[in-house]
C-alpha cells in the first residue's frame, strides 16, 4: 500500500498549495486525504490508478472543506506567506529576479482564474491527467474539461499578458450549428 501511494505525495501537495496558497493548508488537505486513503484502502476499486484515487479524494475533500467555509464566513490570514514552494535553482544567477516576478505574475493569474478552470489546468497541464480521468475527478463531462481547460488557458495568456479584456466575467458564447 505505501509503495502505491508515496511516490503520488509530492504531487498530492503541489496540487493542494496550487488549490489553497497556504503552505499549512495543503499540507492539512494532503494529510487529510493520506488519512482518508489509507483508512478505506479496502474499499478501493484495484482496476482504478492509484493517483487517480488520491486526487479525487484531495479533490473531494478540498470542495467539502470549501462548502464548509463559505457556510463560516471568510477568515483573514494572521501572516501573508509570499512566494512560497518556488524556489529559483540558482540563487547567485543574475535573471534570479526575473524568475520570481515572472512566477509570481503567474501564481497571481491562476489564482485570479474561476476555479473550475484552475483545477481542470491543474490537474491536465500540470500533473498531466487525461481529459477523462479529469472529468471523473471533477464530476463532469469530457467536453465541459475540454471547454473549462481552454477558456482557462486563454485567459490564463491574456492575464499573464496584461490584458485588460481578460477580467470579464464570461466571454460570450459562439453559436455553434
Amino acid at each position: 500500500m505505501a509503495a502505491l501511494i508515496e511516490p503520488h505525495i509530492p504531487a498530492l501537495r503541489r496540487f493542494a498549495w496550487a488549490l489553497l496558497r497556504d503552505r499549512t493548508a495543503a499540507d492539512d488537505l494532503v494529510q487529510d486525504c493520506l488519512e482518508h486513503a489509507i483508512s478505506s484502502w479496502q474499499f478501493r476499486r484495484h482496476e482504478t490508478d492509484a493517483k487517480a484515487w488520491l486526487f479525487a479524494i484531495l479533490h473531494n475533500l478540498f470542495r467539502m472543506g470549501r462548502r464548509s467555509a463559505s457556510r463560516r464566513g471568510h477568515v483573514l490570514p494572521l501572516d501573508e506567506q509570499g512566494d512560497e514552494g518556488f524556489q529559483i535553482a540558482d540563487p547567485t544567477a543574475d535573471h534570479v529576479a526575473e524568475h520570481r516576478l515572472v512566477w509570481r505574475d503567474a501564481l497571481i493569474a491562476l489564482e485570479a482564474l474561476p476555479e473550475d478552470q484552475r483545477i481542470v489546468l491543474l490537474l491536465v497541464g500540470v500533473e498531466d491527467f487525461s481529459y477523462d480521468v479529469a472529468a471523473k475527478l471533477t464530476g463532469v463531462p469530457v467536453g465541459t474539461v475540454m471547454s473549462r481547460l481552454a477558456r482557462g488557458r486563454e485567459r490564463l495568456r491574456r492575464l499573464i499578458a496584461g490584458d485588460s479584456r481578460a477580467d470579464l466575467a464570461k466571454p460570450p458564447l459562439r453559436r455553434v450549428k
